[in-house]
């Protein structure tokens, strides 16, 4: 839920830390609907930075412990743990590619264990790692680079090019999956818009050589974080629904991605519930219920709506108890179109013994909170925008506050395994 497109008009007198009611006039919708009319809100908490003492505020589940690893980390985005216990980190404000090492392993990354090792990446945000190289999604292009001794890397050269512009959504996910193929999810130009680029709001499939690619699944508005199930191969992702329809519609999405399928974005979102503030016709001349019903793929889960998903994947490790390796984890950024905030943690997603995605449930939170004594906002005030998360070879998990530059790790300290 990036705010790079808003339009103008709706934010004309507003300042980052308003809080302001903005009731749309009805639009016009198909004779089959009642017109719609919806109350949206801009609210941004005031930004905070960071210092250990904020560190008081956040709860951490019984036997697990949390700890910085690094701070003054910049606009810090995705991370990649290679084999050796080293980090790439993407920077898309810096337009750069950190290489952290804990040298002397004290279980902090200090100022001479980083270091810059690309850099002048217009809109880098993705990265993954395959065969000795490392992959990176930057603007309308995947780059790849060797992965020199070191750490270093080569020069990064084009992978893949001529994808869609990023519009409203820079941030785009890569990997590899099961079948060698690359995956690529690129998010939409606009908010709710009919975008006449067929790539765009899509999971792309591409040849392992980049020769070729192909639109694999649609109507993902922004599935950022994605990942494939152990054991089964499915592919999951959150995406993220449209802003200005109110506090809590449409609700942020898990979906089993599928070959070939829809998933509704602009026209629908959840079990296939038409969007009644999108006045765009669908396509093949179906009003919005029909087309929902019939040519869309519902979600498995919802969670609060602009809670704004980063990044998602599986537990594979065996630090934590064993009631925690078919679940997965879930960066949530924090919203700022929402009367009260949501997001601004990181989360657990529950999987049932069958497989199946059952809960969200927060694991790590407390980044956002109501201050009293604070005027702006309504009083709502936070300390980090959590966006990039990996396992680390412990079995540890790390993740990012991009606003204030924290890298964190969370490890299970106590009790059974």
């Amino acid at each position: 839920m990036m705010r790079r497109l808003l339009s103008l008009g709706l934010l004309a007198g507003m300042t980052t830390a308003s809080a302001q009611q903005i009731t749309l006039p009805p639009r016009p919708l198909p004779p089959a609907l009642p017109a719609a009319t919806v109350t949206a809100t801009m609210l941004t908490p005031v930004a905070k930075a960071f210092s250990p003492e904020m560190l008081k505020r956040l709860s951490v589940p019984d036997g697990f412990s949390l700890k910085v690893v690094a701070t003054q980390l910049g606009n810090a985005r995705m991370l990649h743990v290679m084999n050796d216990g080293s980090i790439y980190l993407t920077r898309n404000e810096q337009g750069d590619v950190m290489l952290l090492k804990d040298a002397n392993k004290d279980g902090m990354i200090e100022g001479s264990e980083r270091t810059v090792v690309a850099q002048n990446l217009k809109s880098i945000h993705g990265i993954t790692d395959r065969a000795g190289k490392l992959y990176l999604t930057v603007d309308k292009t995947v780059m790849v680079a060797d992965i020199l001794p070191g750490g270093k890397l080569s020069t990064p050269r084009i992978f893949v090019k001529n994808l869609p512009d990023v519009g409203q959504h820079f941030a785009r996910g890569v990997a590899f999956g099961p079948d060698g193929f690359m995956y690529l999810s690129v998010g939409s130009t606009c908010n709710d818009c009919r975008d006449p680029n067929p790539e765009t709001a899509t999971m792309l499939r591409i040849a392992p050589d980049g020769s070729s690619r192909e639109v694999y699944a649609r109507g993902l508005r922004h599935t950022i974080g994605f990942d494939w199930q152990p054991g089964t191969g499915k592919l999951f992702g959150l995406d993220q629904g449209s802003d200005w329809h109110g506090d809590d519609q449409p609700p942020e999405e898990l979906n089993q991605i599928v070959r070939n399928q829809d998933y509704g974005w602009p026209y629908c979102f959840a079990d296939q519930q038409a969007d009644p503030y999108v006045n765009n016709p669908p396509p093949g001349n179906l009003k919005k219920e029909a087309f929902c019903a019939t040519q869309t793929k519902g979600s498995l889960l919802t969670y609060t709506a602009h809670a704004a998903a980063i990044s998602f994947s599986f537990y594979t490790g065996t630090q934590f108890p064993a009631e925690y390796r078919h679940d997965a984890f879930a960066t949530f950024r924090g919203s700022w179109n929402r009367s009260e905030p949501s997001g601004y943690q990181l989360a657990r997603v529950h999987f049932d013994e069958q497989g199946n995605p059952a809960s969200i449930t927060p694991f790590i939170s407390g980044f956002v909170y109501h201050d009293d004594a604070q005027t702006e906002a309504n009083g709502w005030a936070q300390f980090g925008r959590l966006a990039g998360m990996a396992q680390d070879t412990d079995g540890s998990l790390l993740f990012t506050d991009d606003q204030n530059g924290v890298l964190y790790r969370v490890s299970y300290t106590g009790g059974q395994k």
